[in-house]
């Protein structure tokens, strides 16, 4: 009795969790850019779809919502299931277009991506797309300038920064809980970055991932529930981590442990979070956070 009175006022004192789901497929990931170029995407089999309805139906059965981050170039090939997420109830955002990281473009070129997938995204849902995330949380120090961008295509809120220290992205020193930047031309957005937890006295990144599946899942849930206790977090993912089966990409060492490490597990382990805790929407986490934006 004693034990459950304790779990309960845990779970009071927890935020809500944004449950975030990056929609693309084994292949174009960044870890195998260099195995995989974009110019060869179309060639590979799709699996996408597949692992995506996994995650909708796992959602369905935990009657839980979640924001959806979805590859313009997965989109214009695969609307229905775009339409399908939408009409399942959950929130449709953008991943931008080919998953480049933001600071190996040039400005036009991000513009161009970012503006054909919202737009692509927002005539398959007939609704605004309001949020963001870059390809590998590719909005860094050298690419802050895109923040203005999205405020000016319309976006509402980003999620792209990380703030850890990673050979691919982040921004050690970045706010770690959901707060507007103030940009260009009184323009302002919402940045809900990636949720950390400091432990032994160094900030660890603990929202998802490959962080989900490479850290022991004691560890994990550990951390990560004494991060949103002290803040509104957000947790993701990708369909291909759901697919232990999915075609073996050559690649380096770091990449192919980042990749394929504990694939298997993955399922199992998303499925105690969902008995765990309680997800919704980045829009609905924002808004119960009090930012008014709608």
């Amino acid at each position: 009795m004693l034990v459950c009175i304790i779990i309960m006022a845990i779970n009071d004192r927890m935020k809500k969790v944004a449950f975030t789901i990056d929609v693309e497929d084994y292949y174009q990931v960044s870890a195998m850019a260099g195995s995989v170029s974009y110019d060869q995407w179309d060639s590979f089999p799709s699996r996408v779809e597949k692992n995506t309805h996994l995650i909708l139906d796992l959602l369905d059965e935990y009657q839980t919502h979640g924001t959806f981050f979805v590859l313009g170039w997965e989109a214009e090939r695969r609307p229905n299931l775009v339409k399908e997420i939408a009409d399942r109830g959950h929130e449709v955002a953008s991943h931008g277009y080919s998953h480049q990281l933001i600071y190996q473009q040039s400005k036009k070129t991000f513009i161009d991506e970012t503006a054909r997938s919202k737009k692509l995204l927002e005539d398959i849902c007939g609704k605004a797309v309001n949020g963001y995330r870059a390809a590998s949380y590719s909005i860094t120090n050298q690419s802050l300038w895109a923040l203005d961008v999205l405020a000016e295509l319309g976006f509402k809120y980003d999620s792209s920064i990380f703030p850890v220290k990673h050979d691919r992205y982040g921004i050690t020193d970045a706010d770690v809980v959901p707060h507007w930047i103030s940009l260009e031309g009184r323009k302002r957005i919402i940045e809900f970055p990636l949720t950390t937890n400091n432990f032994l006295g160094t900030k660890i990144p603990i929202a998802g991932g490959g962080y989900f599946r490479i850290f022991p899942y004691w560890f994990f849930n550990w951390q990560f529930k004494q991060a949103i206790q002290s803040k509104v977090g957000v947790f993701y993912l990708h369909p291909w981590e759901l697919d232990p089966d999915q075609p073996r990409i050559k690649a380096g060492f770091l990449s192919t442990f980042r990749h394929y490490r504990n694939l298997r597990y993955t399922l199992g382990r998303l499925e105690s979070m969902l008995g765990t805790y309680s997800f919704a929407t980045m829009t609905e986490v924002l808004l119960d956070e009090g930012f008014d934006f709608e």
